[in-house]
């Protein structure tokens, strides 16, 4: 077990059970509740389980089994301090194993920002795995990323050798502020939500992740990252399964109209997109709202074969 204490105000919005595998070496902590087909929630960067604790009461009353992971170096996680662990494809083996671990089947994969990379990369590993998919708030292509990744201000300076790792390792800047910048509601989120991210990376060299991850978004065709994300957009269309795309309409990272039809011409089942507000980080902003809408979509979808 981790030993990060979480405030009590957040010990009481995330009151689950943390579970642990090792995956390729690294403690991965998880919470598992409930029984009935998988919801597996795939967090980002620099968030982690607790993004979605609005999720997991509702999806158990409506009779599913939630898996919340950790990913390595966030939440309750191990945190590896050498760049090399961070790398997309070791994030998606990460996921991989654990999923492989647990023999989970007939699995609504709900991806969302650094949970989409991920949970594709392991959905397309494990195809007969998946039943569903449920597309929030990220891309699957390797360009153009979002206009949002192109400017200078602040992206480029903050993932330069020497101003990341000062403003996103030394002054936690992405898990310190990015969050609240990127909610609608940002009262409500100081209120209810900022602890979690401070308590979970409370020292440099526990960020490390929040400033390298990033440096994985492909921005030119010579990235190290640009042909996983081709791979992305050559073979996601293949996965024949229900797909439901939720934005926010607010989102100024990966806006709506230009994100979700894209999603909609690579994925042409897909239903949606389902608008809910919500910047970047929507389910701080709508997580009853979005849980509903996974719930309804599932029912819709449950006599598939």
């Amino acid at each position: 077990m981790s030993a990060i204490e979480l405030p009590d105000s957040i010990r009481a919005q995330w009151p689950w059970k943390a579970r642990s595998a090792r995956v390729n070496g690294w403690r991965m902590s998880y919470i598992d509740e409930g029984t009935g087909d998988p919801v597996v929630l795939l967090h980002g960067n620099p968030t982690w389980g607790f993004l979605y604790r609005d999720f997991i009461k509702p999806l158990i009353a409506a009779g599913h089994r939630v898996l919340v992971p950790d990913m390595i170096g966030f939440g309750l996680s191990e945190k590896p301090t050498r760049e090399q662990a961070h790398s997309l494809d070791g994030h998606i083996a990460n996921l991989t194993a654990l999923m492989r671990q647990l023999d989970l089947n007939e699995i609504t994969l709900v991806c969302h920002d650094w949970g989409g990379p991920t949970g594709f990369g392991f959905a397309l590993t494990d195809p007969h795995r998946i039943k569903a998919l449920v597309i929030m708030s990220t891309w699957a292509w390797p360009l153009p990323p979002a206009e949002f990744h192109t400017r200078v201000v602040p992206w480029r300076m903050m993932h330069a050798p020497l101003v990341g790792p000062y403003l996103l390792g030394r002054h936690n800047a992405l898990a310190a502020r990015g969050v609240y910048l990127s909610v609608v509601d940002r009262n409500k989120f100081k209120v209810r939500g900022q602890a979690a991210y401070d308590a979970i990376l409370p020292d440099h060299a526990a960020r490390l992740l929040t400033w390298t991850w990033p440096r994985w978004i492909p921005l030119d065709d010579a990235a190290r990252a640009f042909d996983r994300f081709a791979w992305f957009e050559r073979e996601l269309p293949k996965i024949d399964r229900p797909v439901m795309i939720i934005w926010g309409r607010e989102d100024d990272v990966f806006d709506y109209k230009t994100f979700s039809a894209r999603f909609k011409k690579m994925l042409p089942q897909a239903e949606g997109p389902h608008l809910v507000t919500g910047r970047h980080f929507l389910q701080e902003d709508s997580g009853p709202e979005i849980a509903k809408l996974i719930i309804d979509f599932l029912v819709r979808n449950s006599t598939r074969g």
